[in-house]
């Protein structure tokens, strides 16, 4: 059973930056890819950004460019890094990780751009 630990959301303005950060319980070897997604009030949950466990990564449109995603092997956690934020990024972020055969989430951390 993976756990997972996110932290980093908050209250930014416009063209703000956040990195947030998401700890698994277990090392990275029984873990094939990591990922962000967030669900916005009303909407469905959407993939972020991606990264497999040989590095690739892999970004929706509305993120390539503007965000960043990240690992530290050492210590089973990966980032996104957040910059530009627009209003519309506005969302509840879960972190995933998905091993062969089982796919799990963190409790989500909110991200509210605002002025």
């Amino acid at each position: 059973q993976v756990q997972l630990v996110e932290s980093g959301g908050g209250l930014v303005q416009p063209g703000g930056s956040l990195r947030l950060s998401c700890a698994a319980s277990e090392s990275s070897s029984s873990i094939r890819a990591r990922a962000w997604y967030r669900q916005a009030p009303g909407k469905q949950r959407e993939l972020v950004a991606s990264i497999t466990i040989g590095g690739s990564t892999n970004y929706a449109d509305s993120a390539k460019g503007r965000f960043t995603i990240s690992r530290d092997a050492a210590k089973n956690t990966v980032y996104l890094q957040m910059n530009n934020l627009k209003p519309e990024d506005t969302a509840v972020y879960y972190c995933n990780a998905r091993t062969v055969l089982n796919s799990y989430w963190g409790q989500g951390t909110q991200v509210t751009v605002s002025s």
